[in-house]
């Protein structure tokens, strides 16, 4: 009966299970891409191999918002306290054409923070002009080594393609990128790495710089979630809001005209003495079939959007939790059987004798 029901207006059926699997796919393709950037943007941080990172006073936890405000002579005197083995200042340059995030590095010190650039092809940072894209870059622009480039509206060299993981999309050598900002020996940030005991080593550094940003690779990791992002939440809440007022509002409306088309069926079935929770339940299976179908409809477009920009833009980092794959199932099936309630009770509460005459 609940399939029938449903197939009498295939149109007007077809078209709820579309509003219904529109707001699936809206909350788990925001929340997979806030998802995805925070994560790939931590990872990439934590991939560069430093314990601490040093940024100028009242810097965002976003790099790319900070401004090259430090003495790069701040870098040799961190280099100088207990238990620090390694130090590389970076200068942050954010390509506005591309929103690409480009480090300009002194080479050997980065490097020394771990096992180095993973090269596929190339070499390293030869001359001012001399470039390094990660692979992932490579891939979504079509860059081989030997290819001229523009960034910042400057045009470089490509002299390596390395695997992704280091911070940046581009590498470029730490005078250059002074030069193009105007900053002389200025720096955005500095990577430290300690001998061991990372939290003593960060004490010192608080210590020496008081006014600094002074934090450990592990206290950053724990900040870039979305969780732990005041800015995101009232915006990912209002996605989750619009979603289940999509479902809500559909499933009202659609099952309230179905109500009033099935008047006389309605007072047959009371007639024949179904009670008014039987009425109510059928209302609710049948709005409950449409959530299932838009659902299920909203995660195939969903995983197949993702695949589809994952082709188109390597860069593109969405990260789909199966938690909230979970919660965007169970909203939609929820808002579903809440927009029912009143059509249901509408249905339940009708007089058999009225309805039986209804035209």
């Amino acid at each position: 009966m609940v399939w029938h029901n449903l197939q009498a207006r295939p149109l007007r059926s077809v078209l709820s299970v579309v509003a219904i699997s529109l707001q699936v796919f809206l909350v788990l393709l925001i929340v997979g891409l806030t998802t995805g950037v925070l994560a790939d943007w931590s990872e990439r941080v934590e991939g560069v191999g430093a314990d601490i990172m040093v940024n100028p006073p009242n810097s965002s936890i976003f790099f790319v918002f900070s401004s090259a405000v430090m003495q790069e002579s701040i870098a040799d005197q961190i280099g100088r306290v207990q238990g620090v083995d390694e130090v590389a200042p970076v200068f942050i340059l954010v390509d506005g054409k591309k929103l690409n995030t480009i480090y300009g590095i002194d080479e050997p010190r980065f490097e020394g923070l771990s096992k180095g650039f993973q090269f596929l092809s190339g070499h390293a940072l030869e001359q001012s002009d001399d470039v390094i894209a990660d692979d992932l870059e490579a891939e979504s622009r079509r860059l081989r080594v030997g290819d001229t480039i523009q960034i910042m509206n400057h045009p470089f060299h490509v002299v390596g393609i390395v695997v992704h993981g280091k911070g940046a999309r581009y590498y470029i050598p730490l005078r250059t990128a002074q030069d193009i900002s105007g900053a002389e020996k200025r720096v955005s940030m500095i990577y430290v790495r300690s001998t061991g005991d990372t939290e003593a080593t960060r004490a010192r550094l608080v210590g020496l710089l008081p006014t600094y940003r002074i934090r450990s690779m592990a206290e950053y990791m724990t900040l870039m979630t979305s969780s732990n992002l005041p800015e995101l939440r009232p915006f990912i809440r209002a996605f989750v809001i619009l979603g289940a007022g999509i479902s809500f509002l559909v499933v009202l409306l659609t099952m309230h005209t179905m109500v009033l088309e099935r008047t006389r069926e309605i007072g047959i079935l009371k007639a024949l003495g179904s009670s008014r929770l039987g009425i109510l339940s059928l209302i609710e299976v049948e709005a409950s079939a449409m959530a299932g179908l838009g659902a299920a409809l909203g995660l195939v477009v969903t995983f197949s959007t993702v695949a589809l920009l994952r082709h188109w833009f390597p860069t593109l980092q969405i990260r789909i939790e199966w938690r909230w794959v979970l919660r965007a199932v169970a909203l939609a099936l929820s808002a579903s059987a809440l927009g029912a309630i009143y059509p249901g009770y509408r249905a339940a509460k009708s007089d058999p004798i009225e309805a039986l005459s209804y035209e």
